[in-house]
């Protein structure tokens, strides 16, 4: 059954004033530009769109993963093919990624991936309460500096925004190559209301198959870089 489309007034709002990510510079491949005049009429997800419901958007009722920061994109491509049952919807805010993820979706024939443009604090508040079962962060900007931690997208705030869309029993799972960055994630949502650590209080789990293993994670493993991954879930 569709989630029930809230409006958006109803909605709590997050109202951050400091973003979590910066601009990176960089120009469109023409295989990227080409991707998005293709695809975007059919694959892209706009703001102007207003609230949206997942069911509607794929045209079925289905498991709904929703990740936030895809990067490239290769990744979440490769969960939408191992899991063709299941519907998933990125979000990215640079250009160059959206268009990446276009052109690997295409050429793997995937037909169940949708994709935003916009700042994920922008999305979130177009999403119904209780209708996403799964919520994707990996490899965040770590802001390792300490005087750049209010940048960290993993906040209180953050945590109950998501917690208003997720189902009951839905999944927040979350990925860092920073040690630091884990303890930060892990004091701020075994803080919150609502939330469970399925690992126990203050844990990781291990590493799930579910989660695509990257170049640039098979890299740092060579080098003994750790990668710890994260869940809570929805309680009430």
């Amino acid at each position: 059954m569709a989630a029930e489309q809230a409006s958006v007034d109803d909605k709590p709002v997050y109202r951050r004033g400091i973003k979590s990510f910066v601009i990176r510079a960089g120009r469109l491949t023409k295989g990227q530009e080409q991707a998005l005049e293709r695809k975007w009429t059919e694959w892209g997800l706009e703001l102007a769109d207003g609230p949206i419901v997942p069911a509607d958007v794929f045209g079925r009722a289905a498991h709904t993963v929703l990740e936030i920061g895809y990067g490239m994109g290769q990744s979440l491509v490769e969960m939408a093919v191992q899991a063709p049952e299941k519907n998933f919807i990125g979000v990215e805010v640079h250009l160059p990624g959206v268009g990446s993820l276009l052109n690997l979706a295409e050429e793997a024939g995937v037909m169940n991936v949708r994709t935003y443009k916009d700042d994920a604090i922008e999305v979130l508040k177009l999403i119904p309460d209780n209708s996403i079962d799964t919520i994707q962060l990996f490899f965040p900007d770590p802001w390792h500096k300490k005087k750049h931690h209010k940048r960290r997208i993993v906040q209180t705030e953050f945590a109950q925004t998501l917690r208003r869309i997720l189902k009951p029993g839905g999944i927040f799972h979350m990925a860092t190559d920073w040690e630091n960055y884990m303890e930060h994630m892990i004091e701020v949502m075994d803080a919150q209301a609502g939330y469970e650590n399925i690992a126990g209080s203050g844990q990781c789990v291990e590493r799930p198959d579910e989660r695509p293993l990257t170049r640039f994670e098979k890299r740092g493993q060579g080098k003994g870089h750790g990668v710890w991954d994260i869940k809570y879930r929805k309680i009430d």
